[in-house]
């Protein structure tokens, strides 16, 4: 005990001195534990000033001091100006995802609805935002709600909804049903001029930017001139179109006048969770409200906010020319905001603290929403907590799991042989950790898979971004026989972890944990059968999903290589080109012979394989 607290005293010193001696000029400072592992990145105008407060006497509050008793050493970085340190930071933040950072969710948590590039855009719902030139509209808090937009969009503006690629397929595929029914414009044809699809794509990005407003005018005055026309048919279709229009804006609350597009952002901390809140208000109208949920041990503040605001802003095209913040702030920071968003849009944004007014009652607004939230979270982290002491109590473990790790085997035929390997931490399917193995050694032996996937996943700790953190019980979807494999293993390796099995009973569904010796039924613990049944779901659909489509693709090159001059790789090659066996099926021979590493006679094989009958022809 004492040696340690030397070591911590010695530590602090060390650490005090190395902060003293740093500049006073803008800059990010990284903090990192014992490790080498960065736990915490920050910004300051005065470098030296603002690390040398982590290591000074004084009273800080509980989650700064839990950080600072982590610190083992860190690093800096000068910069020439704030504005450059934030966007620094923003980027090193979203490079090492600090434990103590607050920081934006995986991009895969949220759904964006995307306008792709290209001579025909589509407009479609998408997890993944990329620097590809698309247009990014969300991120929106449900996919449901993304959907649902996307699909009233695409009818508004009868956009094509199939899987064709235009202008390269243009006048090469039948028009389908949607065409018939008016409502698609049909690129698939000739008729459609690129004049009249750039008008659509325009539109699906005003209502989706909130300008639904506008866009009903505009269509409204395209109604009438086409009525006078008397093109009656395709006035009835602008009139459906602004129906739908109208009841996409009726979920939109009005609470301004048509020009006001601004952002309203409130807070709600508590020691054991926090919350930031957006409402979002374009046209007039309140389209949108996100909230975004912290764990107690991230460290939210007015300057963290003050940061998370930038970091969101910075993964987002959309910002307005006005951002309200509910709770104070220090000037300098909201100064520094200001500049730093104004810089990103390319023209004035300002960044706000109403007093009173209509822009107060939407911060009063927003934080009933954060504060909400915050209770939301803390009501479901409490049941979470209920359901680890039971299954602490039921497995007799020392702490309750705040990771679990679930490992399944799955195969078709005895081919295919992949373990799937998913997470449950905190409280929730960690998904940026799930993995696939597929297995090498062995081929119809589920307890020499099971030996050889829980092997690697153990011999590969030092790789700290997926398997870098030991899980605090691990659970095999197998019997008794399953668990004694495990356990053998993990004592080769050296470790302690606990190990059970969930066993199934007749009908397949799950009834005990075993642990090598007994079961252990868990029959009357509701909250850990719903929680054990949730996760051996789970696992069975992400390992078989990815046996399906192994053997998938696997049967679509198999299909191909079975022609002359075509082999495994060029396979791979026109699939990963085309996408999919029919576009290949469909594709001309130009099209072919465009496919890196295909040549004309090979190319002509396989249009000659799918269209036999081009080769009776002179």
């Amino acid at each position: 005990m004492l040696a340690a607290l030397f070591l911590m005293i010695t530590t602090l010193q060390r650490l005090r001195e190395k902060a003293k001696a740093l500049p006073l000029s803008p800059g990010v400072y990284l903090m990192k534990n014992k490790m080498g592992t960065v736990i915490y990145v920050g910004k300051s105008r005065k470098l030296r000033q603002r690390v040398s407060q982590y290591f000074t006497e004084g009273e800080q509050a509980p989650k700064t001091r839990r950080l600072v008793s982590n610190i083992a050493d860190f690093d800096y970085i000068v910069c020439d100006n704030e504005v450059e340190a934030l966007s620094l930071e923003n980027t090193l933040i979203k490079k090492y995802a600090p434990r103590y950072n607050i920081k934006l969710k995986d991009a895969k948590s949220y759904p964006y609805i995307a306008i792709t590039k290209g001579a025909f855009p589509r407009v479609i719902v998408t997890r993944s935002r990329k620097n590809d030139g698309a247009l990014y509209f969300g991120p929106y808090p449900s996919s449901t709600e993304a959907k649902i937009n996307a699909e009233t969009v695409n009818r508004i503006f009868r956009l094509p909804k199939c899987s064709h690629r235009f202008p390269e397929e243009t006048g090469k595929v039948r028009p389908c049903l949607y065409h018939q029914m008016g409502r698609c414009l049909a690129p698939c044809l000739a008729s459609c001029s690129k004049k009249e699809y750039e008008e659509a794509i325009k539109g699906a990005a005003e209502v989706l930017s909130g300008n639904v407003q506008k866009c009903a005018e505009a269509m409204k005055k395209n109604m009438l001139s086409l009525a006078e026309n008397e093109q009656f048919e395709a006035a009835a279709r602008q009139r459906d179109a602004i129906a739908a229009l109208k009841r996409l804006g009726e979920t939109q609350k009005v609470v301004g006048e048509e020009t006001v597009f601004m952002d309203v952002w409130a807070m709600s901390v508590e020691e054991t969770a926090g919350a930031l809140s957006l409402l979002s208000v374009r046209g007039g109208a309140l389209n949108r409200k996100h909230d975004f949920t912290f764990s107690g041990q991230e460290l939210l503040d007015e300057e963290r906010a003050l940061d998370f605001i930038a970091a969101y802003y910075g993964e987002h095209s959309d910002i307005p020319q006005r951002i309200l913040l509910s709770f104070s702030a220090e000037t300098e920071g909201v100064s520094l905001l200001s500049l730093y968003l104004s810089e990103k849009k390319g023209k004035k944004a300002s960044v706000l603290l109403p007093k009173k007014g209509k822009n107060r009652a939407l911060c009063d607004m927003a934080e009933r929403n954060a504060k909400e939230a915050v209770d939301k979270y803390r009501q479901s982290a409490a049941r979470d907590e209920k359901t680890a002491l039971s299954l602490t109590r039921l497995l007799a473990l020392s702490a309750p799991p705040s990771r679990i790790e679930l490992y399944d085997i799955s195969s078709i035929g005895g081919e295919e042989t992949t373990a799937g390997m998913i997470v449950w931490e905190e409280g929730k399917m960690s998904r940026n950790h799930y993995r696939l193995f597929r297995i090498q050694t062995v081929q119809n032996d589920d307890y020499g898979a099971m030996r050889e996937v829980l092997f690697r996943r153990f011999s590969h700790l030092e790789d700290k971004e997926s398997f870098g953190r030991f899980p605090d019980l691990i659970l095999l979807d197998g019997g008794k026989q399953h668990v004694r494999v495990g356990r053998e293993v993990l004592q080769e390796m050296g470790l302690s972890i606990p190990l059970f099995g969930l066993v199934k009973n007749d009908k397949h569904k799950t009834e005990a944990l075993h642990d090598g010796e007994s079961s252990i039924s868990f029959a009357r613990e509701q909250d850990v059968y719903m929680l054990l049944y949730q996760l051996q779901e789970e696992v069975h659909r992400f390992t078989v999903s990815a046996v399906m489509r192994s053997k998938t693709k696997k049967l679509r090159s198999s299909s191909l290589e079975n022609i002359k001059g075509i082999g495994r790789e060029r396979a791979k090659l026109l699939l990963d080109y085309f996408g999919t066996l029919r576009r290949v099926k469909t594709a001309s021979v130009e099209e072919l012979c465009a496919v890196k590493g295909m040549t004309q006679p090979a190319a002509y094989a396989v249009y000659l394989h799918f269209h036999p009958k081009e080769e009776e022809k002179p």
